[in-house]
């Protein structure tokens, strides 16, 4: 009797271990990510030819306590290598886990190499060569809590390596998983029709067919790690070839479950076509080409048992959301008296599905954590309400839910018309008017921008979720944008600087209309989008108060209240800001507007060094100051509360007599000291209704503004 290890991913253990009873091992004990058993020869052939979910078997030659690197090159030398494999054949060393004196699984395997290196040639032998990529011999080292384990890995390249699949889609699905899903799914006890409208290729149905037939999942391997061991009985592994190549032609002969097959991507459907040719089970198996959501039930009854894609390269969250949605709509709707089986590793598009799960599962993808979800659907089932009403977590409408819809679809109604008579073409659809939903959105053209503000403390992140999801699959339905036109950020308090964080590289720039005024925006590379929609109005007023007049504009960002100057007939502008990349951004308004010229000038500077610095006077000053900023460019931190008298005091240094100040912040309870500006000698008058949009009324303390003149 022989001692082996099963290796597994986390999660298949208890599946791995029934499996290998099944077989007939004998003392199966369930490990971390893996299963101990013990077994004759014979036996382990079989169990590495038939076992569907093990990644790999390797016989245990050594078990023992381990607290040393002494230790460690002893336990190694002291087995008999010789009589494993013959120093003619090349070896390698895989070592797993670390902790206590093993640093590093590098480490590790250096000393075992060293032990059975000097092993051999302590006993007079010739040392084998060492080979890092396909070895003929690969000894297996695993260190855990203390105790080391050495043993031959007995069945080679890793069993979920069936040998019929050469190339696989851009996300494959490993065949061990794919043979999990199809056990702990419970078609594996009473197999039915298989449908997987996700097919890619194809291996969630071509395990499913050799289940079915008695296919030995090892059948078409060409290589395992017994071949160079010495105490390989050859014949008797032959036997057991030939007993499992019987016994799958006889199984797919006589298999009279159907397999139903699709995927949009028809280079992914002719590679599973040939995956299943390869696999002896492509007369089996109906593949097409087709959209998920035109699937229709290819029999009355069955099982969908699918891994629906997920990921940022396959869409944008909104158009996932839609997309699990609407499948999960058809499911209810069409397969009444099916069983769907779903792998996902996000949770918020299977709760987009709207369907009660029967049971749920954790499974592994590699080191992806993922949902597995089982469902029932009753024959009775009948379609579901509109995505405008979305169905809550446990099958009922939310309210909420309907109530934003129609709060949308109320504000888009009003606030288009408006826009078109403005002549803008983006502006704020919505500011956290439902508490419950605590987003805003912003539609620049034919895009929306959601921004999630942070949720209080006291509510749980499960529930943020569940109603951005329901933000995200109301919206296409409630003002007829694209789910892939909407782009989702989230907002929180920033630290510092950090309130113009970058977030990707992935540009998606374009050109919008404000009052005859263009705008570069970018949607994607910012948490903001290089316009303040907020600050329309008071553009406006800069531009209306610019004619003829030198103009200042301080904390300028990307420079838009610089263009409204400029286009209002300012005989000169100066733009400043700390930064060389809104400062570009800011020439490059000026070009879409055609504007170019040595009046118009462009400054990086710490503002406030500036200001005090400067020496020159002008007749219209726009200051819009972070509400507090502690940038490692600038001398000390600024506090637009405490320090705005100091700031405004500087800026009457630089205001020519007849000169205006337009001075906004968005601190929400700033509090202008009026008292002493006006020891000052200066008149400051509150703008804000003049200054706020129709777009923002719904959030009248969203900024402050106000003009500033000599007494």
């Amino acid at each position: 009797m022989l001692n082996f290890f099963a290796a597994a991913p986390r999660g298949y253990e208890y599946a791995l271990s029934l499996e290998l009873i099944e077989l007939g091992a004998n003392d199966v004990k369930e490990s971390v990510a893996g299963v101990y058993f013990s077994a004759p020869l014979e036996l382990a052939y079989r169990i590495t030819l038939w076992s569907r979910l093990a990644s790999r078997i390797i016989l245990v030659i050594y078990k023992g306590p381990c607290e040393t690197p002494e230790q460690l090159y002893n336990a190694a030398y002291c087995v008999d290598w010789q009589t494993h494999f013959s120093n003619k054949s090349s070896f390698s060393i895989d070592f797993h886990g670390v902790g206590g004196f093993i640093k590093n699984s590098q480490f590790g395997a250096l000393k075992v190499k060293d032990a059975v290196v000097d092993r051999f040639r302590d006993d007079g032998c010739e040392r084998p060569n060492v080979s890092r990529v396909d070895a003929d011999f690969k000894i297996d080292a695993h260190y855990r809590r203390g105790q080391v384990t050495l043993g031959i890995n007995f069945s080679g390249p890793a069993l979920h390596q069936r040998g019929y699949r050469a190339t696989t889609g851009e996300a494959p699905l490993k065949e061990n998983l794919a043979a999990n899903m199809l056990v702990r799914s419970g078609w594996k006890e009473a197999p039915q029709d298989v449908l997987d409208p996700f097919c890619g290729s194809g291996t969630i149905l071509i395990e499913a067919a050799m289940m079915a037939c008695d296919v030995a999942p090892a059948l078409y391997r060409a290589k395992f790690g017994f071949q160079k061991w010495l105490r390989h009985q050859d014949g008797v592994w032959q036997g057991l070839m030939d007993e499992a190549k019987a016994r799958a032609s006889l199984g797919i002969s006589r298999c009279q479950i159907k397999f139903f097959g699709s995927d949009i991507d028809s280079r992914l459907v002719a590679l599973a076509k040939r995956n299943a040719e390869n696999a002896g089970v492509a007369g089996l198996i109906e593949f097409s080409v087709s959209n998920a959501l035109d699937v229709t039930p290819p029999v009355a009854t069955g099982f969908v048992i699918t891994n629906p894609p997920y990921g940022e390269r396959l869409g944008t969250v909104t158009s996932l959301l839609q997309l699990y949605y609407q499948l999960g709509d058809k499911f209810k709707s069409e397969f009444g008296g099916w069983k769907i089986a779903v792998l996902n590793s996000d949770i918020e598009l299977l709760s987009a599905l709207k369907l009660k799960a029967d049971k749920q599962m954790k499974m592994f993808n590699g080191a992806l954590e993922c949902a597995f979800n089982l469902y029932t659907l009753h024959a009775e089932s009948t379609r579901r309400i509109e995505p405008s009403q979305v169905l809550a977590q446990g099958g009922e409408i939310s309210e909420v839910a309907t109530s934003f819809a129609n709060r949308i679809k109320k504000n888009f109604k009003q606030l288009s018309k408006w826009a078109q008579r403005e002549g803008i073409d983006s502006y704020r659809l919505y500011d956290a008017d439902i508490p419950e939903y605590n987003v805003a959105v912003d539609k620049y053209l034919d895009y929306v921008v959601i921004q999630e503000y942070s949720a209080p403390k006291d509510i749980p992140e499960s529930v943020t979720k569940r109603r951005l999801t329901d933000i995200l699959l109301v919206l296409p339905n409630a003002i007829g944008v694209d789910p892939n036109k909407i782009i989702l950020k989230t907002r929180e308090r920033q630290k510092g600087t950090n309130q113009y964080q970058k977030l990707d590289a992935k540009k998606l720039e374009l050109v919008t209309t404000e009052y005859g005024a263009k705008f570069k925006l970018n949607l994607k590379d910012y948490l903001d989008t290089g316009l303040f929609l907020d600050h329309r109005l008071t553009r406006k007023l800069v531009g209306e108060k610019s004619k003829g007049r030198s103009v200042l504009n301080l904390f300028a960002y990307t420079g838009s209240a610089s263009v409204h100057a400029a286009l209002g007939g300012a005989k000169s502008v100066t733009t400043v800001d700390m930064s060389n990349t809104y400062l570009s951004w800011a020439q490059d308004n000026f070009a879409l507007n055609g504007l170019s010229g040595r009046q118009y000038q462009f400054i990086q500077s710490d503002c406030l060094q500036w200001i005090a610095d400067c020496q020159e006077k002008y007749d219209l000053i726009f200051i819009d100051p972070p509400t507090f900023s502690n940038s490692k460019r600038m001398e000390d931190s600024f506090d637009v509360q405490r320090d705005h008298v100091s700031l405004l005091s500087g800026l009457v240094k630089l205001l020519n007599p007849k000169g205006e100040i337009i001075f906004s912040n968005n601190k929400r309870k700033f509090k202008m000291e009026s008292e002493a500006l006006a020891e000052l000698g200066l008149v400051v008058t509150n703008i804000d209704n003049q200054t706020l949009p129709m777009d923002y009324k719904r959030n009248p303390q969203i900024h402050n503004t106000w003009l500033i003149t000599h007494a």
